[in-house]
């Protein structure tokens, strides 16, 4: 590599990189791949069934490392090995090992309670827990309809549990008495098509349902206090004296 750059007087430093794996694919097939590039592009590719090292662009550097690495026999016997034996031998015991954390799913659990956040707000907050995998959809819902990204609303990072599983909170901050309905909708592998939908009960009384109690209640008082009256004056006619009645 020292040569290589010395030779085309490239500039120090010099950085380059491997780019090796190999892809399984479920209907058995599959591929590997090789390249060795600098400073952020391809030189050279390797093409298995050539066993040949193609020469990915024009420069000087780039037909140097490929007539360098296609002159070397070992290099290319090893490749093929890491590529067709080693990687894929890899990587089904790892799907074989880690098959039962891969399909692993848990159900998550939610509740929404709400702070005061100010003299005129609630911070109405959506704690969601033990759920995994880790990939999740959380969401506020305003009279049924999304609430859309704003100031207002503010949702943390996904956090590990200790159990791993995870964990996530999702803040909306409100009015107290803006006479809507809220619910938190969360959206996750484990359940489904389904969604798990946690609305926001509100233990506030409002003025105006404050008036419509108190409008109730005089109303059955009257209503008591109307037939407590009735029966009273239906029972002193009753008792009056008959020969009251003839005078």
């Amino acid at each position: 590599m020292h040569e290589m750059a010395a030779y085309v007087q490239a500039e120090y430093p010099v950085v380059f990189q491997l780019h090796t794996g190999c892809e399984l694919h479920p209907n058995g097939t599959s591929r590997a791949f090789a390249k060795i590039g600098e400073g952020g592009r391809d030189l050279v590719e390797y093409e298995a069934g050539r066993r040949y090292w193609a020469v990915q662009q024009s420069t000087l550097l780039a037909k140097l490392v490929g007539k360098s690495l296609n002159g070397m026999m070992a290099v290319t016997e090893m490749v093929e090995h890491l590529l067709y034996k080693t990687c894929p031998s890899h990587v089904r015991a790892l799907c074989r090992y880690g098959k039962a954390d891969l399909e692993r799913q848990e159900t998550p659990t939610a509740t929404v309670f709400a702070r005061k956040a100010g003299p005129a707000q609630l911070l109405l907050v959506c704690r969601i827990t033990g759920f995994y995998p880790r990939s999740i959809s959380v969401a506020w819902l305003r009279d049924g309809h999304e609430v859309p990204p704003g100031p207002a609303l503010n949702t943390s990072a996904v956090l590990p549990n200790a159990d791993l599983t995870y964990q996530v909170y999702s803040g909306l901050t409100v009015a107290p008495h803006d006479g809507h309905s809220y619910a938190c909708r969360v959206r996750h592998r484990s359940l489904g098509t389904r969604s798990l939908l946690i609305p926001w009960e509100n233990r506030i009384v409002t003025p105006a349902v404050i008036i419509v109690i108190v409008v109730l209640v005089l109303a059955v008082a009257i209503a008591i206090g109307a037939a407590w009256w009735w029966r009273y004056r239906k029972g002193a006619v009753s008792r009056q004296d008959p020969r009251e009645s003839l005078i």
